[in-house]
């Protein structure tokens, strides 16, 4: 888009905000003369844009009542928060209103995109997984998302400079394997090359990506948003946790959703093994409550004690009187 062109575009954004400008105005945000500004309505009325003109001492340009359909103007990063938003909202059912309108809005949206930045947008929504409603916004740079995303969908390798959560940064090819949308992050799942095991990137820990030549083959069968909450139950933390519970794994996936615990069998009928690694400890006792169902505390000793002293807790808590 030439210089010209996108200061027409930005003439229309600013007379979308409604009421009349100047051209005194109009000229200083444009950063261009008066005379020019007339040029740029001008413009505008040969697209058939209805901008009217005011005249006297307080006149000047304003869009006619009524105006509704203005060019989509959208970069990459607003257009990515608007086909998420919509993607998103309607995976995890917090949009109500039919798939087909939410359909509708995605393809309305996706065709007067530039085609360039539409492939990219179409290579992220074909890859992309979504575990949970996001808990906040999906903070990633849109460029770096979008390259993975084309990568996911071509099954390319991408070099990424990458920063770990100790602080230490370096640069590293990974063949991607998949994207995942979990808790408000993105996350990369794939073959590492520096450690030469899967392993699962932060995205927006990611400075820089770049597609390289070549192919590969994904692992038959690979489930990208199993492995990332796996991946995360399992990240090392301080404290090791280990219960027995006499439930059922549908039960205890109620209150220990699988990117927090493992799961795992165990001998005795009807009890199942929960392990969890955890920073704190303070915020496991009330889960275990939570269940309901009859656990016992196979490490650490330290949990033992929190759930003590929450029990104490809660009897004096049913134990106080109604009135005082």
């Amino acid at each position: 888009m030439t210089r010209p062109i996108a200061r027409v575009l930005a003439l229309l954004e600013i007379l979308q905000g409604g009421g009349t400008r100047t051209v005194a105005e109009l000229a200083e945000r444009l950063d261009v003369d008066e005379r020019t500004v007339r040029r740029y309505a001008a413009h505008l009325l040969d697209l058939d844009i209805p901008i009217r003109s005011v005249r006297g001492r307080y006149g000047g340009y304003r869009l006619s009542p009524g105006y509704r359909m203005p060019p989509l103007m959208l970069t990459d990063e607003e257009a990515l928060a608007v086909l998420l938003g919509l993607v998103a909202g309607r995976r995890a059912g917090v949009i109500t209103t039919s798939v087909a309108a939410a359909e509708s809005a995605v393809a309305k949206v996706r065709r007067v995109l530039p085609e360039a930045l539409g492939r990219r947008l179409d290579a992220l929504l074909e890859t992309a997984d979504f575990t949970a409603p996001a808990r906040s916004a999906l903070t990633a740079e849109a460029g770096v998302l979008l390259t993975v995303a084309e990568a996911v969908r071509d099954r390319r390798p991408v070099d990424i400079a990458y920063t770990a959560g100790h602080g230490g940064a370096g640069e590293r090819t990974v063949h991607p394997y998949g994207i995942v949308a979990h808790s408000g992050r993105w996350y990369l799942i794939g073959h590492d090359s520096a450690s030469g095991q899967e392993r699962t990137f932060r995205v927006d820990r990611i400075a820089t990506a770049g597609v390289r030549a070549g192919t590969f083959d994904a692992p038959d069968g690979f489930d990208p948003a199993q492995r990332v909450l796996t991946a995360l139950a399992e990240a090392p933390r301080q404290h090791e946790v280990s219960v027995r519970v006499q439930s059922t794994p549908e039960h205890i996936r109620t209150v220990f959703p699988q990117s927090v615990a493992t799961l795992e069998a165990i001998t005795d009928p009807g009890w199942v093994r929960a392990r969890v690694r955890a920073q704190r400890l303070d915020w496991v006792p009330p889960l275990l409550a939570a269940l309901d169902r009859p656990f016992v505390v196979e490490r650490p000793d330290a949990l033992r004690d929190l759930v003590r002293a929450l029990a104490g807790r809660l009897a004096r808590c049913a134990d106080a009187p109604p009135e005082g």
